[in-house]
């Protein structure tokens, strides 16, 4: 296992997150239209149909696959669109989620046997510092939410955490295409969702919605399915295997820093002071938490 990004990694891991900030702008261009889960159940039957029947099912036993549909696709997706529907606003949402950063962390201490060095927890202290000026932005601006919802949104970053794990063993005793395991898990989700969505989104109701959603509303379905989904977690769990978890996760801090950029530049949503100081906190701890340990090794050689 690596312990320092290459170059190619690095731009990698900086393109994934800023794709995935991108998203709530289509995420919220869709829901205009189409109700929570029910387009979550879309993103994964598309990023499913028809690519399985091109792609080999990954080398890997059943269990790994439908764990990691069940945690990422059902879980992480059905309880943070269930949060969100009991009271919690999507911008303090996309940073509650953040805390599956410390859940794969500690998921990964404790069942991958790795270890959390210190510059790893001195970024993570100044990033989370980060997020919480953050989300005391948006507290101060009115953004709360319900008690339950706000707990439904940290089991959901327990379930992106679980994903992560099980995607990192899955690769390390099987050597699995990364891709291969996003295509094919991604049949897991879409039931389960539909379910959902026929209970908590007025069952025919929902399905109506999307009948007559209208093209751009459709494009962001397919953009969630083959760029969040299948190009975004595919490389996302392909770095989670080949580098410690505590240098690739910490890097999902910056997706609410590339939503609010997002945000800012196609939305029109202004980027208060407050806002800026949270996100060059976290920048800081990224900064420290990639490149810590070698600046730090280098300073006292050159002495």
């Amino acid at each position: 296992m690596k312990a320092h990004l290459s170059p190619r990694d690095f731009a990698l891991t900086l393109g994934v997150v800023a794709l995935w900030g991108f998203t709530f702008v289509p995420i919220k261009v869709g829901l205009r239209e189409m109700p929570p889960f029910a387009m979550a159940a879309l993103r994964f039957f598309f990023a499913s149909i028809p690519l399985m029947f091109f792609v080999r099912r990954p080398q890997m036993p059943w269990r790994y696959i439908a764990a990691y549909g069940f945690a990422i696709g059902v879980f992480q997706f059905g309880l943070l669109f269930l949060g969100m529907n009991l009271g919690m606003p999507a911008g303090l949402s996309s940073l509650v989620i953040q805390l599956q950063v410390f859940f794969t962390i500690g998921l990964g201490i404790a069942f991958l046997g790795e270890r959390w060095q210190r510059h790893n927890m001195i970024g993570a202290a100044i990033s989370a510092a980060g997020l919480v000026i953050l989300g005391t932005y948006k507290l101060t601006t009115g953004a709360t939410g319900t008690l339950t919802g706000f707990f439904l949104v940290i089991a959901a970053a327990l379930a992106w955490a679980v994903g992560n794990v099980v995607a990192k063993r899955a690769a390390g005793e099987h050597d699995a295409d990364m891709f291969a395991l996003v295509v094919w898990s991604s049949i897991v989700p879409p039931l389960p969702l539909v379910a959902i969505s026929y209970v908590f989104e007025g069952g025919p109701a929902a399905w109506r919605a999307v009948a007559s959603a209208g093209a751009l509303s459709w494009g962001c379905v397919l953009f969630l399915a083959w760029a969040a989904t299948l190009f975004g977690f595919a490389q996302w769990a392909g770095l989670m295997h080949r580098y410690p978890t505590a240098l690739i996760s910490p890097f999902a801090l910056l997706i609410p820093v590339s939503g609010i950029a997002s945000g800012a530049l196609l939305l029109g949503e202004a980027l208060a002071p407050l806002q800026i100081a949270g996100v060059l906190l976290v920048f800081a701890g990224l900064v420290e938490n990639v490149y810590g340990a070698g600046v730090r090794a280098r300073l006292r050689r050159a002495r």
